[in-house]
């Protein structure tokens, strides 16, 4: 892998490496934050091939197919190899895909994932392991990952980068890793005319990936407490004493905060939580209805099915028939083209 020294700009080569339902702004916002840099520099410091399994075009969570350079057996080396994944982290992680990570790892390069990347990064223990427990993933999908790897411990930033490993969340935090390895192979400097130029802060790897996490005082901790603590609590829920006592605070405090801060109760409040857990369950992973319900805390799937409808305008098993509908059409782009055809 190239070495930055001061004064020298050495680039890179990067491997963005595209999985079914890859997030498509954060592929932008990294291929835009090099091809800048070499604009800004007048020299190709950095080269990227956009690369998947097949060397097939594959289809964004915006319903956008992309085409890819080549497949993974035709891209060559690279310094850096990025995995975007995004509402499909554990559907297509395949025995190649991890053999081509492991490879590109074995030999010193610096592999990484963004969004949901950390799922297949995990599972070809490149992270998330005894030595290297830190794990970077989008926060929705952190209690799903928790049931695939109870070992790692996710963390709670925006990115997170070493010598050999790049954690990102997504979105836009993808920016600010890029940036953080535009200067580390060419310099600070030309990582600040690229942020300019994107008309963006750089922001440091620690920054918390919601709003509502930022605040450290006051109102606002607690804020945050109130919502961590009914989030890390989703199968077994507290009662509002348990959740006020957990806290240190009075309940009529939580009520008032939690009324202050999003117009609902704390148990209402408690209860889009767990359903929007029970969303993201049914979104990323293959878990039946009934565990569903029970990992986020109800007793009956009946009940589950019930409030899940009132707040997302359908039961889990439609959400799900729509979800995997959509998703044929990114496993078989035939069937795009047919139904593109009949229409």
């Amino acid at each position: 892998m190239p070495k930055h020294a001061e004064g020298q700009n050495t680039g890179a080569r990067f491997a963005f490496v595209l999985q079914p339902e890859f997030p498509f702004a954060a592929l932008i916002l990294a291929s835009d934050a090099l091809r800048i840099a070499n604009q800004n520099s007048g020299r190709d410091l950095f080269q990227w091939k956009f690369v998947t399994e097949d060397g097939a075009d594959v289809r964004a969570s915006n319903g956008m197919w992309f085409p890819a350079d080549c497949d993974i057996d035709g891209a060559g080396s690279a310094d850096v190899y990025l995995l975007f994944e995004g509402n499909l982290p554990t559907q297509h992680i395949s025995k190649k895909l991890l053999g081509y990570l492991r490879m590109a790892a074995r030999f010193g390069a610096l592999v990484g994932g963004v969004d949901t990347g950390a799922y297949a990064l995990a599972q070809a223990g490149l992270i998330g392991t005894e030595t290297a427990p830190d794990v970077v993933l989008h926060w929705e999908a952190v209690p799903a990952f928790r049931e695939w790897f109870p070992d790692a411990e996710p963390r709670n930033r925006i990115f997170q980068l070493t010598e050999t490993r790049g954690q990102c969340a997504g979105g836009v935090a993808t920016v600010d890793m890029m940036l953080c390895l535009i200067a580390k192979f060419t310099g600070e400097a030309m990582a600040n005319e690229v942020a300019n130029a994107m008309v963006h802060t750089r922001r440091e790897e620690t920054v918390c990936q919601r709003d509502d996490q930022r605040f450290e005082s006051g109102h606002h901790s607690l804020t945050s407490r109130m919502v961590a603590a009914m989030e890390q609590n989703l199968d077994f829920p507290l009662t509002l004493p348990e959740l006020a006592g957990h806290l240190e605070v009075p309940q009529r405090t939580l009520s008032r905060i939690s009324h202050s801060a999003f117009g609902i109760s704390p148990m209402r409040l408690y209860l889009r939580i767990r359903l929007q857990a029970a969303r993201n369950f049914l979104f990323y992973e293959e878990h039946s209805i009934k565990e569903v319900a029970t990992a986020c805390g109800f007793s009956f799937p009946a009940v589950f099915s019930r409030c899940f409808k009132l707040q997302f305008g359908q039961t889990p098993s439609a959400f799900r028939s729509d979800l995997r509908g959509k998703q044929k059409l990114t496993e078989h782009p035939e069937i795009r083209r047919l139904v593109r055809r009949d229409v």
